[in-house]
């Protein structure tokens, strides 16, 4: 996630290479990646955190306790951006204080197509021009949403795990069409594109989705047989059900 945040930030010129430097404790694969993308590969963390005005933290949820707890003293002051999932701001004001410039993130696996959604919820200590900042940055790998912490539960639901169920989708779409004789590579790119497109007319225009299913569906045609047939399948079902499931887990994390 965090060569994908890199890459995009690269990709549309926010920050320069010069500005960008990383730490990781896989040196080798460190090295191969900032050399890559040419910038800056620091020798330790207390080296990278001295030197930075703003933090991003991409480490796993259990390590993260050990890493605030020797680092806390190089962090404050700074902004300190953290893609960790289910740890709330408090939890890093337990480490920073109060008066800490945290920003929670949660960004999704689509960051690496440059396609993420990502919500952000920030620290009372946080500026607006802090916040911008961070939205632009997110942006800059996809899109990003300001959201109430006491939302990211539901969020990390319908925007963290959805693309699995996107992925399932269009993987059925293709193996119903693989039995019918279609090659799997063809039914894979035909069933993306069409979900590609189909997230863009609703995106980009101001129909709801109902809306568009009655414009697709003829009288009598091929499309009103698929859709019953979901519905009689208890498709919508299964998606709330898979929703839920996932916002449950969350919440008890």
């Amino acid at each position: 996630m965090a060569q994908a945040i890199i890459n995009g930030i690269l990709n549309v010129g926010f920050l320069s290479a010069g500005e960008i430097a990383a730490f990781d404790t896989d040196t080798e694969k460190l090295d191969e990646f900032c050399e890559k993308k040419g910038i800056a590969a620091a020798k330790d963390c207390s080296e990278l955190l001295s030197k930075s005005e703003a933090v991003l933290l991409a480490v796993k949820p259990n390590a993260l306790a050990g890493l605030l707890d020797e680092f806390a003293g190089h962090l404050m002051g700074k902004l300190v951006i953290s893609i960790a999932a289910g740890k709330p701001l408090s939890f890093y004001e337990g480490f920073l204080g109060e008066n800490g410039k945290i920003i929670r993130v949660m960004p999704n696996i689509n960051a690496v197509v440059g396609e993420a959604i990502s919500a952000f919820c920030a620290g009372k200590s946080v500026s607006d021009s802090e916040k911008e900042f961070v939205k632009n940055l997110l942006s800059s790998f996809g899109k990003a949403i300001e959201l109430p912490e006491e939302r990211f539960s539901i969020f990390s639901a319908i925007g963290g795990c959805s693309p699995a169920f996107a992925y399932m989708f269009i993987d059925s779409m293709a193996r119903a069409a693989v039995k019918n004789g279609m090659s799997k590579a063809d039914a894979l790119f035909v069933s993306a594109q069409a979900v590609l497109g189909s997230a863009k007319m609703i995106l980009e225009g101001d129909a709801h989705p109902w809306e568009l299913i009655d414009r697709v569906c003829s009288p009598g045609g091929t499309t009103i047989e698929g859709v019953l047939a979901l519905e009689e399948a208890a498709f919508p079902a299964a998606v709330e059900r898979a929703v839920d499931a996932s916002f449950e887990k969350d919440k008890r994390l």
